[in-house]
C-alpha cells in the first residue's frame, strides 16, 4: 500500500507542475493574442515546466505538501495547489488595456476548468464504453478501489480524477484575491488609483501567510460541493 500512496504522490506532483505550466502558459498566449509579447518574446508561450517554474511555489511548497507524509510530517495537509512564476504582462501594450488585462488574466484559471473538463470526458468515455469502467471511475473518484480491472485503466482513471481535483483546486485558489494570484489582478483594475497604490504595498510574506491559511480554509469550503457536482454529473452518465 505504501508503494501505491508513494505512486499517487508522484502522479499529483507530476500533474500539478504540467497544470501550472498550462495555467502560464495560457496567460502568454493570451497576452501575446491581445497585443504584448513581452511573455512570448521570453519564450514563455510553451508548456516546457522549465520556463514557467517557481522554486517555492512549484517545487518546494507542493513537494512538502505531497510527499511530507512520506516523511513523517502532514504539512497543510489537503493543500494541493501551488504557483509559478509569474507571466510578465506590459498592459500599455493591449489595445483596450483594463478589458484586455482581465481576458489575459482569467485565461489561466480558465485553462484549468478546461483540462478538468477533458479530464471528465475521460471518465465518462470509460464509463460509456469499457464493461466495469462506470464502477472504477466512480469508487476512484470517492478514493475506492477497484477489483479486476487491468492496471493500465486503473492509471489512467486515477490521473483523470487527480486531473479533476488539482485544477479544481487551481482554479479557485487562483481566483482569490490575494496578490499576486489571478484574482488580485482582477480586483486591482477595479479599484480607484489611491486603493491601488495601499493594494500594492501588500509585503509578499503576508501574501503567502494569507495563501497558506486563509487561501487553504477557503479552497475547502468551495472545492467539496464543486467536486460533489462532478461526481453527480459522472453518476448519471
Amino acid at each position: 500500500m505504501q508503494s501505491v500512496a508513494f505512486l499517487i504522490a508522484v502522479f499529483e506532483f507530476v500533474l500539478l507542475i504540467f497544470s501550472l505550466s498550462v495555467h502560464e502558459c495560457a496567460h502568454a498566449w493570451t497576452a501575446s493574442y491581445l497585443g504584448d509579447q513581452t511573455a512570448r518574446l521570453q519564450g514563455r508561450v510553451t508548456l516546457n515546466p522549465a520556463y514557467h517554474v517557481d522554486p517555492i511555489g512549484t517545487l518546494l511548497f507542493p513537494g512538502l505538501v505531497i510527499f511530507g507524509p512520506f516523511l513523517g510530517f502532514n504539512l497543510f495537509s489537503g493543500l494541493l495547489v501551488g504557483w509559478a512564476k509569474p507571466t510578465p504582462v506590459i498592459t500599455r501594450n493591449f489595445h483596450k488595456i483594463v478589458r484586455d488585462d482581465n481576458l489575459t488574466t482569467l485565461a489561466g484559471p480558465v485553462s484549468n476548468l478546461l483540462l478538468a473538463f477533458v479530464a471528465f470526458l475521460l471518465l465518462a468515455v470509460i464509463s460509456i464504453a469499457i464493461p466495469g469502467g462506470h464502477a472504477l471511475a466512480l469508487s476512484t473518484f470517492v478514493g475506492g478501489n477497484a477489483v479486476a480491472i487491468p492496471s493500465g485503466l486503473e492509471a489512467l482513471v486515477l490521473l483523470a480524477v487527480l486531473a479533476i481535483r488539482i485544477n479544481f483546486a487551481l482554479f479557485f485558489f487562483n481566483l482569490l484575491p490575494i496578490p499576486p494570484l489571478d484574482g488580485s489582478r482582477l480586483v486591482r483594475n477595479l479599484l480607484p488609483y489611491n486603493a491601488v497604490v495601499v493594494y500594492d504595498r501588500i509585503p509578499i510574506w503576508v501574501s503567502y501567510l494569507f495563501m497558506i491559511f486563509i487561501g487553504g480554509f477557503l479552497l475547502q469550503l468551495l472545492l467539496a460541493p464543486s467536486l460533489a457536482l462532478v461526481f453527480l454529473a459522472l453518476r448519471m452518465v
